[in-house]
């Protein structure tokens, strides 16, 4: 299982650890990954995931994950999470969106 984000793509970064003596041994900076089962609104269903801890925050902020995948950008989300958004933008249920015979009716 890649240590990468499926929403974010954040991944694994290398530094150095740094000693009082100036002595630098590489290291690696793991994301925090955490494994959440997040619900589709459009789809009415559930979706288990592997994200990033600051990913689950965002996807809470902008109002679920789909408006998350509708907002986010083909080349950051993981090939599993494009077909995902394909399927929600497909779906016609877009959150957000209007339904036209309820906004006729409303005025």
């Amino acid at each position: 299982m890649a240590r990468r984000c499926e929403l974010t793509g954040k991944g694994v970064m290398v530094g150095n650890n740094v000693s009082h003596a100036n002595n630098k041994t590489k290291r690696r900076f793991l994301p925090n990954l955490v494994d959440v089962t997040l619900i589709s609104d459009a789809l009415e269903r559930r979706v288990r995931l592997r994200i990033a801890a600051a990913a689950l925050r965002t996807v809470e902020h902008r109002g679920g994950l789909d408006k998350f995948l509708i907002k986010a950008k083909d080349d950051e989300l993981s090939e599993r999470m494009v077909r995902l958004k394909r399927e929600v933008v497909a779906s016609g249920r877009t959150p957000g969106a209007t339904d036209p015979a309820a906004a006729a009716a409303n005025g």
